[in-house]
């Protein structure tokens, strides 16, 4: 994310001397992406970064994946899966693959905060159903409420810290995630035909310090192409930076900024795109005015994304398209490649002269096949897949 942020005390140069009021040296961490040729950012620690005094394993909650096997269109209702209170270690899995990670956890109040946390593997996307509170990080404090993408880029130390219960959707990547290439100049700044732009994303204003020794940072990495947990302890507390700056922070972007792109006829789910990482995309869809040709079809035409699983979460609304499979609010829908979807049969004639759809869903799509977690299994509709058929009946 190329947009240049200054928070706290920095020097005037970079990589120079750096000193606190009795003389002692900060040590500057510089924390980029793609070995010193993208997005990075300086901070300035109190403590060593590098310092550990151990590191033992992190066991994690179960990252089984089932293959969907055979072929079939799920649906999935995540209201009903009962999860631990800690938004990170109690998350279940719901859908995955060797590129993105899908889960699901409903935190506590103000005492569920999490401990330290960073994602080793990649970026991560959280979108907030419900709730509201705050991340604490070594970037300083996001504060977050429903409809926020959370966005918390790769090795980003932070921790929850819900303010009442919250519903977290967390897309995690195995690469990063940003802004689609197509709405971007060549220099990384939004331009004029996005959908929304710079002033709509929320990044920490202010540094964010807190005295400790020996403290635990539980970190999510690879190892042989597995997902793993270590938990490290630091000999001073990480949240020591007394200034940064750079392009490479979290940030926050709620849904409700997002501008829908509308047309005369029915418009292809790209037009809704958010953010995009390697082999998937994020795309929300939101309460807009609907196409506007006498003889238009509102509703989505039936589709074979040859390539792609298609993930549908509907957070908000009353999605017109679905009406009669048993999908509601909380729902999943999983349509892989290899198998045409689209809306019941009874919803087309019911949408035309529709002028305004109200509906909120956050959909990622996927360039590899989806796997099931046990999260997913546990609270799957086994009838869904045959709902177009009986519908005809």
């Amino acid at each position: 994310m190329a947009y240049y942020r200054q928070v706290g005390e920095v020097p005037q140069k970079r990589h120079t001397q750096f000193r606190d009021p009795d003389g002692r040296l900060y040590y500057e961490e510089l924390m980029g992406e793609e070995g010193f040729s993208s997005d990075s950012s300086l901070l300035y620690h109190r403590g060593v970064p590098s310092a550990i005094s151990s590191a033992e394993v992190w066991e994690l909650p179960d990252q089984t994946r089932v293959p969907n096997h055979p072929l079939k269109p799920r649906h999935l209702r995540l209201h009903d899966l009962t999860t631990g209170t800690d938004a990170v270690t109690d998350r279940r899995l719901v859908l995955g693959n060797a590129d993105v990670r899908i889960s699901y956890v409903t935190t506590g109040g103000h005492e569920s905060r999490t401990p330290l946390y960073r994602n080793a593997i990649g970026d991560e996307c959280v979108y907030v159903e419900s709730g509201s509170g705050t991340v604490e990080t070594v970037f300083g404090v996001l504060a977050y409420r429903a409809g926020d993408y959370v966005v918390i880029p790769r090795a980003t130390t932070h921790r929850w810290v819900p303010a009442e219960p919250s519903q977290l959707y967390a897309i995690e990547a195995n690469s990063h995630i940003a802004p689609p290439k197509r709405y971007l100049s060549r220099y990384g700044q939004l331009l004029e035909h996005a959908p929304f732009c710079e002033r709509d994303l929320h990044g920490p204003t202010g540094v964010h310090l807190e005295e400790g020794a020996e403290v635990e940072v539980l970190v999510k990495h690879r190892v042989g192409g597995q997902v793993v947990g270590t938990r490290y302890t630091y000999a001073t507390h990480p949240f020591d930076v007394v200034g940064w700056d750079g392009c490479l922070y979290p940030y926050t972007f709620n849904i409700d900024d997002y501008m829908p792109i509308t047309g005369k006829i029915h418009q292809p789910p790209p037009v809704h795109q958010v953010f995009e990482g390697h082999n998937f995309v994020i795309c929300n869809f939101l309460p807009r005015k609907v196409d506007y040709h006498p003889l238009a079809v509102p509703v989505p035409y039936y589709h074979s994304n040859v390539d792609s699983d298609e993930v549908m979460f509907y957070v908000a609304g009353d999605y017109e398209a679905r009406k009669g499979s048993g999908i509601g609010l909380g729902s999943i829908s999983l349509h892989p490649g290899g198998h045409a979807h689209g809306p019941q049969p009874q919803a087309i004639e019911a949408s035309l002269g529709a002028e305004y759809f109200e509906e909120s869903a956050v959909m990622v799509d996927t360039f590899a096949p989806l796997d099931l977690g046990e999260g997913g299994l546990a609270v799957e509709d086994p009838e869904y897949a045959w709902t177009w058929a009986r519908s005809l009946g």
